[in-house]
């Protein structure tokens, strides 16, 4: 098994190079520190990829443009991924890419292929999703987890329900979603730094839903809840806790802590692709 990374660059004539990392996924938001003056030449130096990895494969990319100096990129993992080291990563990669655009790819490798002008379908998984039972009882040991890979689901001003956030996102279901969690565990209120969620108004038929990976097809979902409302709310999670009558109420973040954290997390690693790319924000 390993976590694959992908890495294209658009270069000043308009065509593209398509690289990847085999156990790059995790930390490549980390390598994305070292900037575009490191980062292009490391790229580089590696073989062509032959092709390009569909959205189950492909656990995070990177796509740098040197004509309009843009970098679009995701991950399922890492700093990026944790609500406690989301927001000081960016303030770091700003630095890192002065004057560059930066853009979550919410849709993953689909949405970086769109970009260049090909086909999305192609990296995407069709089919319904044959949903497991991930809702987690409340002494389940992941919720003791500084970093819990747990989803949060309000429904109204009542019910609070935690999911694992190991597979699809439940805004996929559509309001079948409501069905399934009819008789979940309900646990009060989620005070956890969940990294994704959905509220539920089912009087006025609304939804909204917030994720800091790239597992779902954001423009899509409204299709899934006819008749109702669909707000995707990107990584602002604060929407969620606005909606959510003080059902979602994770932790503070300490910004100076988080930024410690993240400079740790930097000087320990050992990247995929080598050591040049290692930088401290």
């Amino acid at each position: 098994m390993a976590d694959w990374a992908t890495y294209v660059i658009v270069r000043e004539d308009g065509g593209h190079e398509v690289y990847e990392a085999r156990f790059g996924a995790i930390g490549l938001d980390l390598d994305l520190l070292a900037g575009p003056d490191v980062l292009v030449p490391v790229l580089r130096e590696r073989p062509r990829a032959g092709g390009w990895r569909d959205e189950v494969w492909c656990q995070a990319a990177a796509l740098i443009d040197l004509r309009r100096r843009m970098l679009l990129f995701f991950a399922w993992e890492g700093p990026a991924a944790e609500l406690r080291h989301r927001r000081v990563l960016w303030e770091a990669l700003r630095r890192a890419w002065p004057g560059w655009e930066l853009r979550w790819t919410y849709e993953g490798p689909a949405e970086l292929r769109a970009h260049l002008g090909l086909d999305p379908e192609a990296v995407r998984r069709g089919g319904d999703v044959a949903w497991p039972d991930d809702v987690l009882a409340v002494d389940d040991g992941e919720l003791s987890e500084r970093d819990p890979m747990v989803r949060v689901v309000t429904i109204g001003a009542d019910r609070c329900h935690l999911l694992s956030s190991a597979n699809h996102h439940p805004v996929t279901e559509g309001p079948a979603l409501l069905d399934r969690l009819a008789r979940a565990p309900d646990h009060g209120r989620c005070v956890l730094a969940a990294d994704s969620g959905i509220h539920l108004d089912p009087e006025r038929r609304r939804v909204g839903w917030w994720l800091l990976g790239a597992r779902a097809g954001a423009p899509r979902m409204a299709s899934r809840w006819r008749g109702w409302t669909v707000e995707f709310w990107a990584d602002r999670w604060e929407e969620h806790v606005r909606a959510s009558g003080g059902r979602f109420t994770p932790p503070v973040v300490d910004r100076e802590q988080a930024l410690a954290e993240l400079r740790d997390a930097a000087r320990g690693r050992r990247s995929a692709l080598g050591d040049a790319v290692v930088r401290v924000p």
